[in-house]
């Protein structure tokens, strides 16, 4: 009876633990949603006070100035681009290195996550100057192809530790079929991917949609390349910043991920979880 009660004892205060820690997290977040629907006086006289007077005009106001429809748009086209690349060559490149197991597909391997430990502002001149050499600067397909390099070593590190779950015997089966390796891995292999698939590709649309550097560096120079979190920092001036616009910009920016994510996130569980049992 005595241990049943510490180990209740035990839960509770890790609900308490985490409940604080999740307050953390979301009291910002629940800041700037909340500043979004303040006049400016207020915002400037106590940003963490409830709004006295809510005001929805900031919402109208945000999605004519910025044209929020174009910049979805923009947000969404690059978005696809850079998943579709980082799903397909992560995918397809850990299924080969697993399924060639050897020195060479090791060492292939290890080449492939090192980029992970690369920070991206140590490389990021050298990448604004060959991505204008090559004219894929300020392109909304160029920014897209980018993510491809940022994001497959951390897709292909989630996919090669899943695709040990997935026993060789369901290749030898596709083979003696008459599949091609090609056909085994688009008919048979993927489609068992699918946690970890959904997981890449909740954690990948956080980032890409909500990135902010490499857009800056990239596609700022016009309105036609623009995403929408650069679209919100038009509000936010050296002399003169208009907090109230410039939250309710960030609030309309990040409420897409956040659908996405509260809709999807079981898969991230079931993806994580499915890929460590047997690696």
């Amino acid at each position: 009876m005595g241990m049943h009660k510490k180990q209740i004892l035990g839960k509770i205060l890790l609900l308490i633990c985490l409940t604080i820690v999740a307050l953390v997290y979301i009291y910002p977040v629940f800041l700037m949603f909340m500043n979004s629907i303040k006049p400016f006086g207020e915002v400037v006289a106590d940003a963490i006070a409830l709004p006295k007077a809510p005001t929805f005009e900031n919402v109208t106001y945000v999605v004519d100035k910025i044209k929020y429809g174009s910049l979805f748009l923009n947000n969404v086209e690059i978005t696809l681009i850079g998943i579709a690349g980082i799903v397909a060559f992560a995918s397809i490149a850990a299924y080969i290195l697993d399924r060639n197991r050897g020195k060479l597909s090791s060492a292939i391997y290890t080449l492939i996550i090192t980029p992970m430990l690369i920070p991206f502002q140590t490389i990021m001149i050298t990448l604004l100057k060959a991505m204008n050499v090559i004219h894929l600067d300020q392109s909304k397909i160029g920014l897209g192809i980018q993510y491809w390099g940022f994001g497959i070593p951390m897709a292909c590190f989630i996919f090669y530790n899943f695709m040990k779950t997935i026993p060789r015997e369901i290749d030898e089966s596709a083979h003696i079929d008459g599949a091609s390796t090609f056909r085994t891995f688009v008919s048979v292999i993927f489609p068992l991917l699918k946690p970890v698939t959904v997981t890449v590709i909740v954690l990948d649309v956080m980032w890409i949609w909500n990135d902010f550097l490499l857009p800056l560096l990239m596609v700022n120079s016009s309105n036609k390349t623009k995403t929408l979190v650069l679209a919100a920092y038009t509000f936010v001036g050296q002399m003169n910043t208009k907090w109230q616009y410039a939250m309710c910009a960030m609030s309309l920016t990040v409420i897409p991920s956040i659908i996405a994510f509260i809709f999807l996130q079981k898969y991230i569980v079931e993806g994580v979880v499915a890929g460590a049992i047997k690696g």
